[in-house]
């Protein structure tokens, strides 16, 4: 089947979720986008991307999709956005995730629980957001002593990247609630904290949730001037990044924001060698005027109030300490002893692509009540990755169901007790990658 006998038609569509689907198209790799639910093979309101001679497709059909590419014309759009159309996952082999997916489906059918997110997720939140609200009128509008306004900056930063974790992250995963135009609406809330979501949801979403830890592929394990997989090129000053990691983590939330979304933008590529993306003009539009919204909020309004050198500071200390955090709990979720990085050959994972989750993730302080609530979950790594669709309120119920399939098909299941152990790990890989 060539693009010209497709002759495609390009269609408005939203990403909203990603997820290997094993075994239905003779070997090809597929990735659902859901937007509906699906029944029985058939994809009811559903996108779904294909790799058809080399070429992706987003396709949207009523009808189950067989071998033989029986597809209705009308309904394929060519889109131009990076996915790997070489690398397959084993979609032969995949008894441990039918098991898995059945306690899980299991477990909720017995609770009588939505997969998405309850009253709980709700009220944290409604704090989360509140708090944002006072720490920005009392740093911007209330005087206070210059001691007062530090404490209150870290704090500041730290309640940023709770709304990130806690909100923006279910949003962007579609399981923040059962209302699709709520999840689209809070996952705006990066928007407002100075990223954006639509590249967010390439990123992160696709290709990270796809193919994690894979150099070339994944794009969270590419951070300048640190090597984190060992088949990433090593350089000089890669002997000294476990001194300086600290600096580039605390950096990387202002450098993402005021930098290298901008550097997406305008290059219109995930990464260097990744292919062009679908940037539809609607998403433009909100990229300029979200940019601009908060650049007057967290730059303009502080200035003419406080300003400029209270402003650079503020903005500082409160993105440095954002920083840290995202980029820790992603750190710690990867980039430790245990997880695997895979060096690619003849373009195949030898394992089903949740047995490569499991293998390529780590959790870490599941017992810590407040870092759970904190961190939205994301110390339930492996939950999340198995499952990104479901809420992180059910991760503590589900790490004891992973863990009982796992010790059932005798899978390595990386768990760290502490934080602090997660972190000594993590140093160590570093510096392992350094040399």
């Amino acid at each position: 089947m060539s693009e010209s006998s497709l002759n495609p038609v390009l269609v408005q569509f939203s990403i909203v979720e990603v997820e290997p689907v094993p075994g239905r198209w003779s070997g090809h790799m597929a990735i659902v986008i859901t937007i509906g639910k699906m029944v029985n093979h058939t994809f009811n309101n559903h996108l779904t991307l294909l790799s058809i001679d080399n070429q992706l497709y987003f396709v949207n059909s009523h009808q189950p999709i067989t071998r033989g590419w029986k597809i209705n014309t009308r309904t394929i759009s060519s889109a131009k956005i990076h996915m790997s159309q070489s690398i397959k996952f084993d979609n032969v082999n995949t008894l441990f995730s039918k098991t898995l997916k059945q306690k899980i489906n299991h477990y909720f059918n017995n609770s009588s629980k939505q997969k998405t997110g309850n009253r709980r997720i709700f009220l944290k939140a409604s704090i989360l957001l509140t708090t944002f609200i006072i720490l920005y009128v009392l740093l911007v509008f209330v005087p206070i002593h210059w001691s007062i306004a530090i404490v209150l900056c870290l704090i500041f930063g730290a309640n940023l990247a709770a709304i990130g974790f806690n909100i923006m992250h279910d949003a962007g995963h579609n399981s923040f609630s059962g209302n699709k135009r709520l999840n689209t609406v809070l996952s705006y809330s990066l928007n407002l904290l100075g990223g954006n979501i639509y590249f967010w949801k390439l990123k992160h979403n696709i290709a990270h949730h796809t193919y994690t830890n894979i150099d070339g592929e994944d794009h969270d394990i590419e951070v300048k001037f640190m090597r984190i997989h060992h088949d990433q090129k090593l350089k000089k000053h890669h002997r000294y990044q476990r001194f300086y990691f600290p600096l580039l983590y605390g950096i990387s939330y202002l450098a993402w924001i005021f930098y290298q979304d901008y550097e997406k933008y305008f290059r219109g590529r995930m990464g260097n060698d990744t292919d062009r993306f679908h940037f539809p003009l609607k998403e433009r539009v909100i990229f300029w005027v979200s940019k601009l919204l908060h650049f007057t909020l967290f730059v303009v309004v502080p200035i003419i109030f406080v300003g400029w050198l209270p402003t650079l500071l503020g903005l500082l200390i409160a993105g440095v300490v954002c920083g840290l955090s995202l980029a820790t709990v992603f750190q710690l979720a990867h980039v430790v002893s245990g997880t695997e990085f895979k060096t690619i050959e003849a373009s195949r994972v030898e394992e089903e692509w949740m047995i490569h989750q499991i293998q390529s993730t780590a959790n870490f302080a599941t017992k810590s009540k407040v870092l759970t609530w904190l961190l939205g979950g994301l110390n339930f790594q492996v939950e999340h990755h198995l499952f990104p669709k479901i809420s992180h309120v059910h991760y503590p119920a589900l790490n004891r169901i992973v863990k009982q399939t796992c010790e059932e098909y005798k899978l390595q299941y990386n768990e760290f007790r502490t934080f602090w152990a997660a972190f000594r790990s993590h140093i160590g890989v570093i510096h392992s990658m350094s040399k």
